[in-house]
C-alpha cells in the first residue's frame, strides 16, 4: 500500500464517526429528493434483499473471508468458549431481553405518544428482529475489530443452522402465535448470497493469491473500496427509508431506544462473558458483535408477511436496519480501544 493510501485510511479511520453522520444525513436527502432513482433502487430485490447492498455487502465481506484459512478450521474448537458465549447470548438471552424492553418502553414508557392500534404490532417488530442473529454484517464488523476471521465464519454458519430450528418456536413463544410462517426464501438465499458463493470464491482465489504471492498486496489494494462500500451502504439504507424518517421522527427514536439499549446490553454481556472466560480478544470481539447484530431481511420479511407491508412491526424491523450500522460502529470502537484493558490479567 502506498504512503499516500495509507494517509488516506488514516484519515478515513480517525474521521469514521464523521463520515457514518455525513452518510446518513446524505441518505436521507437523497431518499427525499431523488425519490424516484431511490424507489428504484429499492425494488432491485429477491425475497427481500437488495441486490445493490448485496454487492456492497460482497466487497465489504470478501478481503475478511480472503483471510481464511480453510484448512485449518478444524482448529476452531479451541474457541468453543467464545462460540458457547455467542450461541447463548444470541439465542437465551438477547430475544427475551428484547421482550422485556419492548414490553417496558412500548406499553409504559412510549404508550401516551404511540398509536394503541399499533402497540402489539411494534412490539412484535421488535422480538422478531432480536430473534434473527445476523449473518453478513458480522463479517464486516470482525475485520473492523481484528477478530478472527475463522472463528466469524464457524459461528456465522452454526447461527444459521440454529436459526432454521430456533427462529420460529421462539418467536412463536414470545408473541403468543401458535404458527410461524418462516420466509424460506429469505433465508435461503441469504445463506446463498452471504456464506456459500463468498466462501467459494475466497476459497478459490485465495489459493490462486497464495500461488501468486499477492495476497497481502490484494488484501491493501482491496481496503479501500472495503469502507467506501460501507458507506454507500449506509446512505443507502438511510436513502430507502428516507421519507419515513421525515415523515415519523418520534417514532422512529422511539423505537429506537430499545432497539439501541439491548444492542449495548447485549454486546457488553458477551464482552464480558468472554474475558471471564478467558477468551482471546480475537474471538471476544466478533463474538460480542454477533451477538449484538441482526438478519435485518430475514426480520423485515417475516413481519411483512406475519403482519403487513404498512405495518408497525415492519416499521420496527426498518428501524432496526437504521439503527443497526451507526451503533454497531460504535461497538467496535468500544471493543477495539478496550483491547488493552481486555487482555489486563483480572
Amino acid at each position: 500500500m502506498s504512503d499516500s493510501t495509507q494517509k488516506h485510511m488514516g484519515i478515513f479511520a480517525r474521521y469514521l464517526t464523521l463520515w457514518v453522520f455525513l452518510s446518513m444525513v446524505s441518505g436521507i436527502v437523497l431518499g427525499n429528493i431523488a425519490t424516484s432513482f431511490v424507489h428504484t433502487l429499492a425494488k432491485f430485490e429477491v425475497a427481500h434483499i437488495n441486490l445493490t447492498v448485496a454487492i456492497l455487502i460482497w466487497v465489504m465481506i470478501l478481503p475478511m473471508l480472503l483471510k481464511i484459512d480453510f484448512s485449518s478450521l478444524h482448529k476452531v474448537w479451541q474457541h468453543r468458549n467464545g462460540i458457547m458465549v455467542t450461541v447463548g447470548i444470541n439465542w437465551l438471552v438477547k430475544p427475551f431481553s428484547m421482550a422485556l424492553l419492548g414490553w417496558f418502553f412500548i406499553y409504559h414508557v412510549f404508550s401516551a405518544y404511540l398509536n394503541p392500534m399499533q402497540w402489539d404490532a411494534y412490539y412484535a417488530g421488535l422480538v422478531i428482529l432480536a430473534a434473527a442473529p445476523c449473518t453478513a454484517m458480522v463479517f464486516v464488523w470482525s475485520k473492523l475489530s481484528d477478530g478472527d476471521a475463522q472463528f466469524t465464519l464457524s459461528q456465522v454458519a452454526l447461527n444459521d443452522i440454529i436459526m432454521v430450528v430456533a427462529f420460529a418456536p421462539i418467536v412463536g413463544l414470545l408473541l403468543g402465535i401458535a404458527s410461524i410462517q418462516i420466509p424460506w426464501n429469505t433465508l435461503l438465499l441469504s445463506v446463498l448470497l452471504y456464506i456459500v458463493v463468498p466462501v467459494m470464491i475466497a476459497f478459490f482465489w485465495r489459493n490462486h493469491l497464495l500461488q501468486t504471492q499477492s495476497l497481502e498486496s490484494t488484501l491493501q489494494r482491496m481496503d479501500p473500496y472495503s469502507m467506501a462500500s460501507l458507506l454507500l451502504m449506509i446512505i443507502l439504507l438511510f436513502g430507502f427509508q428516507g421519507k419515513q424518517i421525515l415523515e415519523q421522527p418520534l417514532v422512529i427514536l422511539m423505537l429506537a431506544i430499545p432497539i439501541t439499549i439491548q444492542v449495548y446490553f447485549t454486546s457488553s454481556l458477551a464482552y464480558l462473558l468472554n474475558k471471564r472466560l478467558g477468551v482471546a480478544h480475537c474471538v471476544a470481539a466478533p463474538s460480542a458483535l454477533i451477538g449484538a447484530s441482526n438478519f435485518f431481511e430475514l426480520a423485515v420479511a417475516t413481519a411483512i408477511a406475519l403482519f403487513g407491508f404498512e405495518s408497525g412491526a415492519a416499521l420496527a424491523t426498518v428501524v432496526g436496519v437504521l439503527v443497526e450500522v451507526p451503533v454497531m460502529l460504535s461497538v467496535v470502537a468500544i471493543v477495539n480501544r478496550s483491547k488493552a484493558w481486555y487482555e489486563q490479567e483480572s
